[in-house]
Protein backbone atom coordinates (compact mmCIF):
# COMPACT_ATOMS: atom_id res chain seq x y z
CA UNK A 1 0.00 0.00 0.00
CA UNK A 2 1.41 3.31 -1.09
CA UNK A 3 1.81 5.47 2.29
CA UNK A 4 2.46 9.48 2.55
CA UNK A 5 5.58 10.83 4.52
CA UNK A 6 6.82 14.33 5.23
CA UNK A 7 9.88 15.50 5.23
CA UNK A 8 10.74 13.86 8.64
CA UNK A 9 9.38 10.39 7.32
CA UNK A 10 6.50 10.91 9.58
CA UNK A 11 3.87 8.25 7.94
CA UNK A 12 0.47 9.79 6.83
CA UNK A 13 -2.64 8.93 5.62
CA UNK A 14 -3.39 9.23 1.64
CA UNK A 15 -5.18 12.58 1.08
CA UNK A 16 -3.96 14.47 4.00
CA UNK A 17 -3.13 18.28 3.57
CA UNK A 18 -0.65 18.33 6.72
CA UNK A 19 1.28 15.60 8.46
CA UNK A 20 -0.36 14.95 11.94
CA UNK A 21 3.00 14.37 13.71
CA UNK A 22 4.37 17.88 12.83
CA UNK A 23 2.04 20.10 10.75
CA UNK A 24 3.97 20.18 7.56
CA UNK A 25 1.94 21.04 4.34
CA UNK A 26 1.43 17.90 2.24
CA UNK A 27 1.41 17.05 -1.83
CA UNK A 28 -1.19 15.19 -3.13
CA UNK A 29 0.44 11.48 -4.05
CA UNK A 30 1.12 10.00 -7.86
CA UNK A 31 -1.93 8.16 -8.89
CA UNK A 32 -4.16 10.23 -6.53
CA UNK A 33 -7.66 10.70 -7.98
CA UNK A 34 -9.61 13.93 -7.37
CA UNK A 35 -13.42 14.26 -8.01
CA UNK A 36 -13.09 10.97 -10.13
CA UNK A 37 -11.60 12.95 -12.66
CA UNK A 38 -8.41 14.21 -12.05
CA UNK A 39 -5.50 11.47 -11.82
CA UNK A 40 -2.08 13.21 -10.08
CA UNK A 41 0.84 11.97 -12.49
CA UNK A 42 3.63 14.14 -10.26
CA UNK A 43 4.49 17.19 -8.57
CA UNK A 44 5.31 20.03 -10.78
CA UNK A 45 6.02 23.14 -8.20
CA UNK A 46 5.26 24.63 -5.17
CA UNK A 47 4.73 28.29 -3.45
CA UNK A 48 3.50 30.90 -1.18
CA UNK A 49 -0.39 30.16 -2.78
CA UNK A 50 -0.31 26.12 -3.02
CA UNK A 51 1.18 23.59 -5.15
CA UNK A 52 1.21 22.52 -9.39
CA UNK A 53 0.77 18.82 -9.94
CA UNK A 54 0.81 17.12 -13.52
CA UNK A 55 -2.69 15.67 -14.29
CA UNK A 56 -4.50 13.05 -16.61
CA UNK A 57 -7.87 14.29 -17.04
CA UNK A 58 -9.95 10.58 -17.15
CA UNK A 59 -12.83 12.72 -19.07
CA UNK A 60 -10.59 13.37 -21.94
CA UNK A 61 -8.92 10.27 -22.58
CA UNK A 62 -6.44 10.19 -20.33
CA UNK A 63 -5.15 13.96 -21.23
CA UNK A 64 -2.20 15.54 -19.58
CA UNK A 65 -3.42 18.62 -18.05
CA UNK A 66 -2.25 20.86 -14.72
CA UNK A 67 -4.10 21.47 -11.55
CA UNK A 68 -3.12 24.53 -8.96
CA UNK A 69 -4.21 23.68 -5.19
CA UNK A 70 -4.49 26.69 -3.55
CA UNK A 71 -3.25 26.97 0.06
CA UNK A 72 -3.24 26.83 3.37
CA UNK A 73 -7.14 25.60 3.34
CA UNK A 74 -9.97 27.73 3.59
CA UNK A 75 -11.65 27.53 6.82
CA UNK A 76 -15.63 26.98 6.06
CA UNK A 77 -17.04 29.92 7.43
CA UNK A 78 -15.02 31.77 4.62
CA UNK A 79 -15.25 28.58 2.08
CA UNK A 80 -18.49 30.62 0.32
CA UNK A 81 -16.42 33.92 0.01
CA UNK A 82 -13.50 31.90 -1.11
CA UNK A 83 -15.25 30.49 -4.20
CA UNK A 84 -16.87 33.92 -5.10
CA UNK A 85 -13.54 35.74 -5.63
CA UNK A 86 -11.58 32.31 -7.20
CA UNK A 87 -14.74 31.91 -9.83
CA UNK A 88 -14.10 35.72 -10.55
CA UNK A 89 -10.94 35.40 -11.39
CA UNK A 90 -11.48 32.08 -13.17
CA UNK A 91 -14.30 33.17 -15.17
CA UNK A 92 -11.77 35.86 -16.07
CA UNK A 93 -9.52 32.89 -17.54
CA UNK A 94 -11.95 31.29 -19.26
CA UNK A 95 -12.52 34.09 -21.38
CA UNK A 96 -9.21 33.84 -22.53
CA UNK A 97 -8.99 31.86 -25.60
CA UNK A 98 -5.19 32.84 -27.07
CA UNK A 99 -3.03 29.60 -28.88
CA UNK A 100 -0.04 31.31 -26.64
CA UNK A 101 -1.84 30.84 -23.20
CA UNK A 102 -2.85 27.63 -21.78
CA UNK A 103 -6.85 26.68 -22.13
CA UNK A 104 -8.55 26.95 -18.50
CA UNK A 105 -10.47 24.02 -17.68
CA UNK A 106 -12.47 24.10 -15.08
CA UNK A 107 -12.74 25.52 -11.22
CA UNK A 108 -13.53 23.54 -9.01
CA UNK A 109 -13.26 22.63 -5.13
CA UNK A 110 -12.50 18.93 -3.57
CA UNK A 111 -13.06 17.77 -0.23
CA UNK A 112 -10.23 15.31 1.28
CA UNK A 113 -9.23 12.82 3.84
CA UNK A 114 -8.90 15.42 6.10
CA UNK A 115 -12.76 16.94 5.18
CA UNK A 116 -11.44 19.80 4.53
CA UNK A 117 -12.30 21.61 1.19
CA UNK A 118 -9.80 23.00 -1.29
CA UNK A 119 -9.79 24.95 -4.16
CA UNK A 120 -8.40 23.80 -7.87
CA UNK A 121 -7.79 25.13 -11.05
CA UNK A 122 -7.16 23.20 -14.28
CA UNK A 123 -5.68 24.10 -17.18
CA UNK A 124 -3.71 22.71 -20.50
CA UNK A 125 -0.54 21.38 -20.07
CA UNK A 126 1.70 22.98 -21.94
CA UNK A 127 5.31 20.88 -23.03
CA UNK A 128 8.45 23.20 -23.42
CA UNK A 129 11.47 24.75 -21.28
CA UNK A 130 10.63 27.67 -18.96
CA UNK A 131 13.04 30.87 -19.95
CA UNK A 132 14.18 29.83 -16.24
CA UNK A 133 15.19 26.52 -17.44
CA UNK A 134 16.73 27.86 -20.62
CA UNK A 135 18.98 30.49 -18.68
CA UNK A 136 20.05 28.39 -16.96
CA UNK A 137 22.39 26.14 -19.88
CA UNK A 138 23.33 29.84 -21.07
CA UNK A 139 22.39 33.76 -21.54
CA UNK A 140 19.99 34.35 -24.39
CA UNK A 141 21.14 36.18 -27.60
CA UNK A 142 19.41 39.18 -28.94
CA UNK A 143 17.95 37.91 -31.58
CA UNK A 144 16.77 35.77 -28.86
CA UNK A 145 14.84 37.66 -26.40
CA UNK A 146 13.93 40.10 -29.12
CA UNK A 147 12.03 37.50 -30.72
CA UNK A 148 10.36 36.41 -27.25
CA UNK A 149 9.28 40.33 -27.22
CA UNK A 150 7.78 40.09 -30.76
CA UNK A 151 6.01 36.86 -30.06
CA UNK A 152 4.37 37.93 -26.43
CA UNK A 153 3.56 41.48 -27.46
CA UNK A 154 0.47 40.14 -29.41
CA UNK A 155 -0.59 37.82 -26.14
CA UNK A 156 -0.51 41.12 -24.29
CA UNK A 157 -2.38 43.32 -26.52
CA UNK A 158 -4.93 40.38 -26.43
CA UNK A 159 -5.42 39.54 -22.84
CA UNK A 160 -5.23 43.72 -22.33
CA UNK A 161 -8.07 44.26 -24.76
CA UNK A 162 -10.16 42.07 -22.55
CA UNK A 163 -9.78 43.78 -19.42
CA UNK A 164 -7.09 41.15 -17.95
CA UNK A 165 -3.75 42.26 -16.67
CA UNK A 166 -1.36 38.95 -16.08
CA UNK A 167 0.60 41.30 -13.39
CA UNK A 168 3.37 38.75 -13.18
CA UNK A 169 5.65 38.03 -16.03
CA UNK A 170 8.84 36.63 -15.64
CA UNK A 171 11.25 33.94 -16.82
CA UNK A 172 9.23 31.22 -14.69
CA UNK A 173 6.46 31.99 -16.04
CA UNK A 174 6.81 31.87 -19.53
CA UNK A 175 7.51 28.48 -21.83
CA UNK A 176 9.17 28.04 -24.79
CA UNK A 177 6.84 25.62 -27.07
CA UNK A 178 8.31 23.25 -29.52
CA UNK A 179 6.53 25.34 -32.66
CA UNK A 180 9.35 28.04 -30.93
CA UNK A 181 6.35 30.55 -29.73
CA UNK A 182 6.33 31.78 -25.84
CA UNK A 183 3.41 30.81 -23.87
CA UNK A 184 2.54 32.74 -20.81
CA UNK A 185 1.41 31.16 -17.83
CA UNK A 186 0.36 31.67 -14.18
CA UNK A 187 -1.64 34.64 -14.41
CA UNK A 188 -0.78 36.74 -11.23
CA UNK A 189 -5.09 37.59 -10.64
CA UNK A 190 -5.18 33.48 -9.19
CA UNK A 191 -2.81 34.23 -6.86
CA UNK A 192 -3.75 37.39 -5.41
CA UNK A 193 -6.97 36.22 -4.65
CA UNK A 194 -5.25 33.22 -3.10
CA UNK A 195 -2.92 35.44 -0.78
CA UNK A 196 -7.14 37.30 -0.43
CA UNK A 197 -8.48 34.06 0.91
CA UNK A 198 -5.62 33.16 3.08
CA UNK A 199 -5.80 36.36 4.90
CA UNK A 200 -9.32 36.85 4.44
CA UNK A 201 -10.04 35.76 8.18
CA UNK A 202 -7.34 38.25 10.10
CA UNK A 203 -8.36 41.13 8.10
CA UNK A 204 -12.17 40.78 6.42
CA UNK A 205 -10.92 42.25 3.33
CA UNK A 206 -8.72 41.68 0.45
CA UNK A 207 -5.06 42.82 1.36
CA UNK A 208 -1.98 43.23 -0.76
CA UNK A 209 -1.21 43.01 -4.11
CA UNK A 210 1.18 40.80 -5.79
CA UNK A 211 4.28 40.42 -7.82
CA UNK A 212 7.93 39.47 -8.32
CA UNK A 213 10.22 41.56 -6.49
CA UNK A 214 12.41 43.42 -9.50
CA UNK A 215 10.46 42.56 -12.08
CA UNK A 216 7.08 44.33 -10.84
CA UNK A 217 6.69 48.45 -11.31
CA UNK A 218 6.14 50.08 -8.08
CA UNK A 219 2.56 50.68 -8.71
CA UNK A 220 1.58 47.31 -8.38
CA UNK A 221 4.14 46.63 -5.69
CA UNK A 222 3.39 49.69 -3.15
CA UNK A 223 -0.55 50.82 -4.29
CA UNK A 224 -1.95 47.74 -5.76
CA UNK A 225 -1.94 49.53 -9.08
CA UNK A 226 -2.40 47.36 -12.65
CA UNK A 227 -2.32 48.81 -15.61
CA UNK A 228 -0.94 47.45 -19.40
CA UNK A 229 2.25 49.20 -19.08
CA UNK A 230 2.77 47.07 -15.74
CA UNK A 231 2.93 44.27 -17.49
CA UNK A 232 5.00 45.93 -20.70
CA UNK A 233 7.86 47.06 -17.54
CA UNK A 234 7.67 43.30 -16.50
CA UNK A 235 8.40 42.14 -19.87
CA UNK A 236 11.36 44.29 -20.12
CA UNK A 237 13.09 43.48 -17.03
CA UNK A 238 12.36 39.69 -18.04
CA UNK A 239 14.18 40.83 -21.44
CA UNK A 240 17.07 42.07 -19.24
CA UNK A 241 16.94 38.98 -16.90
CA UNK A 242 17.52 36.74 -20.01
CA UNK A 243 20.14 39.04 -21.69
CA UNK A 244 22.50 39.33 -18.76
CA UNK A 245 22.07 35.83 -17.06
CA UNK A 246 21.48 38.16 -13.27
CA UNK A 247 18.59 39.02 -11.15
CA UNK A 248 16.80 42.67 -11.40
CA UNK A 249 18.59 43.49 -8.07
CA UNK A 250 21.63 42.93 -9.69
CA UNK A 251 21.25 44.95 -12.31
CA UNK A 252 19.36 47.93 -10.32
CA UNK A 253 20.63 51.07 -8.15
CA UNK A 254 18.64 51.32 -5.73
CA UNK A 255 20.80 54.48 -4.43
CA UNK A 256 20.33 56.23 -7.70
CA UNK A 257 17.32 54.48 -8.88
CA UNK A 258 18.95 53.72 -12.08
CA UNK A 259 19.20 50.40 -14.45
CA UNK A 260 22.84 49.65 -14.92
CA UNK A 261 22.55 46.91 -17.58
CA UNK A 262 23.89 48.85 -20.15
CA UNK A 263 27.10 48.18 -18.21
CA UNK A 264 26.86 44.64 -18.68
CA UNK A 265 26.01 44.03 -22.41
CA UNK A 266 25.22 45.76 -25.73
CA UNK A 267 22.33 46.03 -27.96
CA UNK A 268 20.71 47.99 -31.34
CA UNK A 269 20.42 51.53 -30.32
CA UNK A 270 16.67 50.91 -31.08
CA UNK A 271 15.77 47.73 -29.02
CA UNK A 272 17.96 49.58 -26.09
CA UNK A 273 15.05 53.03 -26.66
CA UNK A 274 12.52 50.78 -26.24
CA UNK A 275 13.52 49.02 -23.31
CA UNK A 276 14.39 51.87 -21.81
CA UNK A 277 11.09 53.46 -22.37
CA UNK A 278 9.12 49.96 -21.23
CA UNK A 279 11.17 50.87 -17.87
CA UNK A 280 10.46 53.87 -17.29
CA UNK A 281 9.46 54.65 -13.40
CA UNK A 282 5.74 56.14 -14.29
CA UNK A 283 3.64 54.67 -16.22
CA UNK A 284 2.62 57.65 -18.05
CA UNK A 285 6.25 57.74 -19.13
CA UNK A 286 6.07 53.98 -20.68
CA UNK A 287 3.85 52.80 -24.12
CA UNK A 288 0.45 52.94 -22.63
CA UNK A 289 -0.01 49.54 -25.05
CA UNK A 290 1.72 46.42 -26.54
CA UNK A 291 0.94 47.29 -29.97
CA UNK A 292 3.27 50.40 -29.45
CA UNK A 293 5.95 48.41 -28.37
CA UNK A 294 5.58 46.46 -31.41
CA UNK A 295 5.36 49.46 -33.79
CA UNK A 296 8.48 50.95 -32.20
CA UNK A 297 10.26 48.03 -32.54
CA UNK A 298 9.43 47.63 -36.33
CA UNK A 299 9.96 51.43 -37.00
CA UNK A 300 13.06 51.65 -38.44
CA UNK A 301 13.08 55.74 -37.17
CA UNK A 302 12.83 54.69 -33.18
CA UNK A 303 15.93 56.87 -32.26
CA UNK A 304 17.62 57.15 -28.73
CA UNK A 305 15.20 59.51 -26.01
CA UNK A 306 16.82 62.85 -25.99
CA UNK A 307 15.04 62.86 -22.34
CA UNK A 308 17.65 61.95 -20.28
CA UNK A 309 15.45 62.86 -17.06
CA UNK A 310 13.00 60.03 -18.18
CA UNK A 311 11.85 58.33 -14.83
CA UNK A 312 13.51 54.98 -13.46
CA UNK A 313 12.05 52.38 -11.70
CA UNK A 314 12.62 51.54 -7.87
CA UNK A 315 12.89 47.75 -6.92
CA UNK A 316 10.86 47.11 -3.94
CA UNK A 317 8.61 44.57 -1.64
CA UNK A 318 5.18 44.89 -1.92
CA UNK A 319 2.79 46.98 0.50
CA UNK A 320 -0.11 47.96 -1.08
CA UNK A 321 -4.01 47.67 -1.94
CA UNK A 322 -6.96 46.51 -3.81
CA UNK A 323 -5.84 46.89 -7.98
CA UNK A 324 -7.74 49.50 -9.91
CA UNK A 325 -8.03 49.35 -13.69
CA UNK A 326 -6.65 51.41 -15.73
CA UNK A 327 -9.59 53.85 -17.08
CA UNK A 328 -7.87 54.77 -20.56
CA UNK A 329 -7.84 51.56 -22.47
CA UNK A 330 -7.04 53.00 -25.76
CA UNK A 331 -6.70 49.48 -27.99
CA UNK A 332 -5.55 50.82 -31.64
CA UNK A 333 -3.83 53.92 -32.46
CA UNK A 334 -3.57 56.35 -35.51
CA UNK A 335 -5.91 57.26 -38.42
CA UNK A 336 -7.02 54.15 -38.81
CA UNK A 337 -10.86 53.78 -38.34
CA UNK A 338 -12.23 51.28 -35.49
CA UNK A 339 -15.31 49.64 -35.63
CA UNK A 340 -16.46 48.53 -32.23
CA UNK A 341 -20.71 47.69 -32.87
CA UNK A 342 -20.88 43.53 -32.96
CA UNK A 343 -20.38 42.28 -36.04
CA UNK A 344 -21.13 38.49 -36.01
CA UNK A 345 -18.10 36.79 -36.79
CA UNK A 346 -15.19 38.51 -34.70
CA UNK A 347 -17.80 39.50 -31.95
CA UNK A 348 -18.27 35.98 -30.99
CA UNK A 349 -14.76 35.13 -31.73
CA UNK A 350 -14.02 37.46 -28.80
CA UNK A 351 -14.48 40.99 -28.15
CA UNK A 352 -12.67 42.28 -31.75
CA UNK A 353 -12.57 45.50 -33.19
CA UNK A 354 -12.27 45.23 -37.03
CA UNK A 355 -10.16 47.79 -38.42
CA UNK A 356 -11.02 49.36 -41.86
CA UNK A 357 -8.12 50.63 -43.81
CA UNK A 358 -8.85 54.63 -44.10
CA UNK A 359 -5.43 55.19 -46.18
CA UNK A 360 -4.03 54.41 -49.47
CA UNK A 361 -2.57 51.77 -51.35
CA UNK A 362 0.96 51.71 -51.10
CA UNK A 363 1.41 49.42 -54.41
CA UNK A 364 -0.94 47.38 -56.66
CA UNK A 365 0.16 44.81 -59.30
CA UNK A 366 -1.04 45.66 -62.71
CA UNK A 367 -0.84 43.41 -65.51
CA UNK A 368 0.96 45.14 -68.09
CA UNK A 369 3.50 47.45 -66.59
CA UNK A 370 4.27 48.06 -62.70
CA UNK A 371 1.78 50.44 -61.57
CA UNK A 372 2.40 52.07 -58.37
CA UNK A 373 -1.23 53.66 -57.06
CA UNK A 374 -3.16 54.61 -54.49
CA UNK A 375 -7.42 54.78 -52.89
CA UNK A 376 -6.35 58.58 -53.29
CA UNK A 377 -4.18 58.47 -56.52
CA UNK A 378 -1.63 59.43 -54.47
CA UNK A 379 0.72 57.25 -55.96
CA UNK A 380 2.82 58.04 -59.70
CA UNK A 381 2.61 55.68 -62.57
CA UNK A 382 6.05 54.06 -62.59
CA UNK A 383 7.16 52.09 -65.78
CA UNK A 384 8.75 48.69 -66.03
CA UNK A 385 12.02 50.74 -67.72
CA UNK A 386 12.38 52.92 -64.94
CA UNK A 387 12.29 50.48 -62.70
CA UNK A 388 14.93 48.26 -61.34
CA UNK A 389 12.79 45.60 -59.68
CA UNK A 390 10.81 45.06 -62.94
CA UNK A 391 11.83 41.23 -62.54
CA UNK A 392 10.46 41.35 -59.21
CA UNK A 393 7.13 42.68 -60.04
CA UNK A 394 6.78 39.61 -62.59
CA UNK A 395 7.78 36.81 -60.43
CA UNK A 396 5.65 38.21 -57.88
CA UNK A 397 2.48 38.42 -60.42
CA UNK A 398 3.01 34.91 -61.75
CA UNK A 399 3.06 33.88 -58.29
CA UNK A 400 -0.30 35.72 -57.27
CA UNK A 401 -1.86 34.52 -60.49
CA UNK A 402 -1.16 30.67 -59.88
CA UNK A 403 -2.87 30.98 -56.98
CA UNK A 404 -5.44 32.40 -58.22
CA UNK A 405 -5.63 35.24 -55.68
CA UNK A 406 -7.24 38.64 -56.91
CA UNK A 407 -4.96 41.16 -57.44
CA UNK A 408 -6.92 43.73 -55.52
CA UNK A 409 -7.19 41.53 -52.42
CA UNK A 410 -3.41 40.43 -52.81
CA UNK A 411 -2.62 44.79 -52.72
CA UNK A 412 -4.55 45.43 -49.76
CA UNK A 413 -3.13 42.41 -47.70
CA UNK A 414 0.48 43.14 -48.35
CA UNK A 415 -0.40 46.97 -47.53
CA UNK A 416 -1.87 46.06 -44.52
CA UNK A 417 1.67 44.63 -43.18
CA UNK A 418 3.52 47.38 -45.02
CA UNK A 419 1.99 50.01 -43.13
CA UNK A 420 2.26 48.01 -39.74
CA UNK A 421 6.11 47.79 -40.38
CA UNK A 422 6.05 51.33 -41.94
CA UNK A 423 3.30 53.33 -39.80
CA UNK A 424 4.64 56.46 -40.70
CA UNK A 425 4.46 55.84 -44.71
CA UNK A 426 0.67 55.78 -44.27
CA UNK A 427 -0.62 58.64 -46.88
CA UNK A 428 2.18 58.95 -48.82
CA UNK A 429 3.25 57.22 -52.32
CA UNK A 430 6.36 55.35 -52.70
CA UNK A 431 8.56 57.25 -55.48
CA UNK A 432 10.38 55.90 -58.21
CA UNK A 433 13.68 56.82 -56.93
CA UNK A 434 16.85 56.02 -55.49
CA UNK A 435 15.68 56.74 -51.64
CA UNK A 436 12.68 54.85 -51.86
CA UNK A 437 14.37 51.75 -53.28
CA UNK A 438 14.56 50.12 -50.39
CA UNK A 439 10.94 50.75 -49.04
CA UNK A 440 9.89 49.35 -52.67
CA UNK A 441 11.87 46.02 -52.16
CA UNK A 442 10.66 45.67 -48.72
CA UNK A 443 7.08 45.69 -50.15
CA UNK A 444 7.79 43.19 -52.32
CA UNK A 445 9.54 41.51 -49.56
CA UNK A 446 6.89 41.08 -47.48
CA UNK A 447 4.66 40.43 -50.34
CA UNK A 448 6.30 37.28 -51.23
CA UNK A 449 6.47 36.26 -48.23
CA UNK A 450 2.57 36.16 -47.74
CA UNK A 451 2.07 34.09 -51.09
CA UNK A 452 4.74 31.88 -48.36
CA UNK A 453 2.22 31.93 -46.06
CA UNK A 454 -1.12 31.35 -48.08
CA UNK A 455 0.41 28.47 -49.48
CA UNK A 456 1.42 26.90 -46.39
CA UNK A 457 -2.07 27.43 -45.19
CA UNK A 458 -2.67 24.60 -48.28
CA UNK A 459 -5.96 26.44 -48.88
CA UNK A 460 -8.17 24.91 -51.56
CA UNK A 461 -8.60 26.62 -55.09
CA UNK A 462 -11.79 27.25 -54.23
CA UNK A 463 -11.11 29.00 -50.89
CA UNK A 464 -8.02 31.09 -52.71
CA UNK A 465 -9.93 32.31 -55.42
CA UNK A 466 -12.40 33.70 -52.57
CA UNK A 467 -10.53 36.05 -51.15
CA UNK A 468 -11.36 39.48 -50.69
CA UNK A 469 -15.28 38.18 -50.96
CA UNK A 470 -15.71 36.34 -47.74
CA UNK A 471 -18.25 38.55 -45.32
CA UNK A 472 -19.86 38.06 -42.20
CA UNK A 473 -22.59 36.15 -44.14
CA UNK A 474 -20.38 33.08 -44.79
CA UNK A 475 -20.59 32.88 -40.53
CA UNK A 476 -23.48 33.18 -40.32
CA UNK A 477 -24.41 30.27 -42.45
CA UNK A 478 -21.58 27.93 -41.08
CA UNK A 479 -23.46 28.65 -37.43
CA UNK A 480 -26.84 27.89 -38.82
CA UNK A 481 -25.54 24.57 -40.47
CA UNK A 482 -23.36 23.82 -36.68
CA UNK A 483 -26.71 24.17 -34.93
CA UNK A 484 -28.54 21.63 -37.09
CA UNK A 485 -25.61 19.65 -37.15
CA UNK A 486 -25.09 19.61 -40.31
CA UNK A 487 -20.80 19.81 -39.77
CA UNK A 488 -20.17 16.33 -38.41
CA UNK A 489 -21.73 17.57 -34.77
CA UNK A 490 -18.76 20.27 -34.95
CA UNK A 491 -19.77 23.24 -32.76
CA UNK A 492 -19.27 26.97 -34.19
CA UNK A 493 -17.03 27.02 -31.15
CA UNK A 494 -14.70 24.11 -32.19
CA UNK A 495 -14.71 25.52 -35.87
CA UNK A 496 -13.50 28.64 -34.82
CA UNK A 497 -11.24 27.13 -31.88
CA UNK A 498 -9.43 25.13 -34.73
CA UNK A 499 -9.77 27.68 -37.24
CA UNK A 500 -7.92 30.39 -34.73
CA UNK A 501 -5.17 27.41 -34.06
CA UNK A 502 -4.15 27.11 -37.56
CA UNK A 503 -4.55 31.45 -38.44
CA UNK A 504 -2.19 31.79 -36.00
CA UNK A 505 0.37 29.34 -36.32
CA UNK A 506 0.58 30.99 -39.74
CA UNK A 507 0.35 34.98 -38.78
CA UNK A 508 1.31 34.44 -34.24
CA UNK A 509 2.13 38.24 -34.53
CA UNK A 510 -1.56 39.39 -36.31
CA UNK A 511 -3.28 41.39 -33.29
CA UNK A 512 -6.75 39.84 -32.40
CA UNK A 513 -8.21 42.70 -31.39
CA UNK A 514 -7.50 44.67 -34.89
CA UNK A 515 -7.68 41.66 -36.92
CA UNK A 516 -8.34 43.07 -40.53
CA UNK A 517 -11.44 41.84 -41.78
CA UNK A 518 -10.49 42.95 -45.46
CA UNK A 519 -7.28 41.22 -45.11
CA UNK A 520 -5.93 38.83 -42.93
CA UNK A 521 -9.60 38.30 -41.65
CA UNK A 522 -10.40 37.08 -45.32
CA UNK A 523 -7.35 34.59 -44.77
CA UNK A 524 -8.73 33.35 -41.41
CA UNK A 525 -12.69 33.06 -43.31
CA UNK A 526 -10.93 30.86 -46.24
CA UNK A 527 -9.22 28.66 -43.56
CA UNK A 528 -12.73 28.47 -42.04
CA UNK A 529 -14.62 27.74 -45.15
CA UNK A 530 -12.25 24.61 -46.07
CA UNK A 531 -13.04 23.14 -42.75
CA UNK A 532 -16.37 23.44 -43.32
CA UNK A 533 -16.35 22.10 -46.67
CA UNK A 534 -14.53 19.30 -45.19
CA UNK A 535 -16.84 18.68 -42.28
CA UNK A 536 -19.64 18.97 -45.02
CA UNK A 537 -17.88 16.03 -47.46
Amino acid sequence: MVQLYCAQRHENEIGSRFCIHCGEPLWLSSGYILEKRYRIVSQLAAGGFGRTYLAEDLHRFDERCVLKEFAPQVESCDLQKAKELFEREASALHKLTHPQLPKFREFFQAELADKVVYLFLAQDYIEGQTYADLLQSARLSEADVTALIYNLLPVLSYIHSLGVIHRDISPDNLILRADKLPVLIDFGGVKQVAAAVSKFNQQGQIPTLLGKNGYAPEEQMRQGQVFPSSDLYALAVTALVLLTGKEPQELYDTSKATWLWRREIKVNSQLETVLQKMLAYKPSDRYQSADEVLQALKSPHTKPSLNTNISQMRTINFVGQKPEQNPSSSLIKGSTQVITTPTPLFAQLRPWAIKIAGVGLVGFIGINAWTLISSTQLLPKVQPNNSPTSTQTKNLLSRQQALGIKSGFFTSLVDDSFHTKHPELQGRSLKPTPEDAALRADWYNIGDELLNKIKQAKLSTAARRKLGSYSQQNYQIWQQKANLGQLSGYTIEQLREQTNQKFYQLFPQQPREQLNQKTFGQIWYAIAADKVNQLEN
